[in-house]
């Protein structure tokens, strides 16, 4: 980062706290009378000095998820509530179509005890699973991390390989390509089906979907969501005929009456 970009950085740093400083100066000026509201800092999207996170456009990072520092999120992943992504002391990188779900934690560590560097690398279309550990490992494209499971500096999990669920695979344990792995510390259980292995990678799949779902519903505005609330309101009912079997007449105010061409059904049944 040359000159500009430091002075540039600096300028957005003093912005983005401006509204925290202005608050803390009333206050002071409130004195005794004081009430304080605390103001949340948290940022999804946090960077450490020149060390940003890169997102891709494609991927969703659900809001109370923390992605800080170092880290690269590929296209199509979903990052989950309650998530740490903490790229400070290393890197980490996740992968296209990976899920890291609800309350999982990725870290890194600096060096280990050889001096080797530990950051954590996630490939493509893995799944890791609700409440999961993961420090300074590496996982392969399409292996399945289990709920609670815990990966250790060094370890490493091969392609389409499944740590099961509150395991702990100590340092610098390797999971082979098709076997499971469970326990504390992870021991080999057995190998993989076919059906199994087949279900991972459609697990990634439908997070990626699920994911496409919870992001169009966090995007959306409180007007948009008042007015779909309203149209569920008015839309519950079966049919005419249904309601006229439990004698329920239903009256449509003229100002929710939605033009012919929003709803294709009803112009159909009316041609018909």
């Amino acid at each position: 980062m040359g000159s500009l970009g430091r002075a540039i950085y600096l300028v957005g740093s003093w912005i983005r706290v401006a509204g925290q400083a202005v608050d803390r100066v009333g206050c002071t000026l409130q004195g005794n009378h004081l009430f304080q509201e605390q103001v949340s800092r948290h940022r999804t999207l946090m960077n450490l000095f020149d060390k940003d996170p890169v997102v891709d456009k494609d991927a969703f990072v659900a809001p109370g998820a923390s992605v800080i520092g170092d880290v690269q999120v590929g296209r199509g992943s979903s990052i989950w509530y309650g998530c740490v992504l903490r790229g400070d002391v290393n890197s980490i990188r996740v992968g296209s179509g990976t899920n890291i779900q609800d309350n999982a934690l990725v870290h890194v560590a600096k060096s280990n005890i050889s001096g080797n560097v530990m950051p954590t690398t996630i490939g493509n279309n893995v799944t890791v699973g609700h409440g999961a550990v993961l420090h300074g490992c590496t996982v392969e494209d399409e292996a399945f991390v289990g709920m609670g499971a815990t990966l250790l500096d060094g370890s490493y999990v091969e392609k389409n390989a499944m740590v099961a669920a509150g395991a702990l695979v100590r340092q610098n344990t390797r999971i082979p390509f098709g076997e499971v792995w469970g326990g504390n510390p992870a021991k080999f259980m057995r190998k993989l089906t076919e059906e199994e292995i087949a279900f991972i990678s459609q697990s990634a799949t439908n997070y990626t979907n699920l994911a496409t779902v919870h992001a169009a519903e966090n995007n959306k505005g409180f007007q948009e969501i008042e007015l779909e609330k309203t149209l569920r309101k008015k839309f519950a009912r079966k049919d005419e005929e249904y309601d006229s079997m439990i004698g329920v007449v239903r009256e449509t105010p003229v100002e929710l009456t939605l033009p012919d061409n929003i709803l294709p059904d009803k112009t159909q049944k009316i041609a018909s």
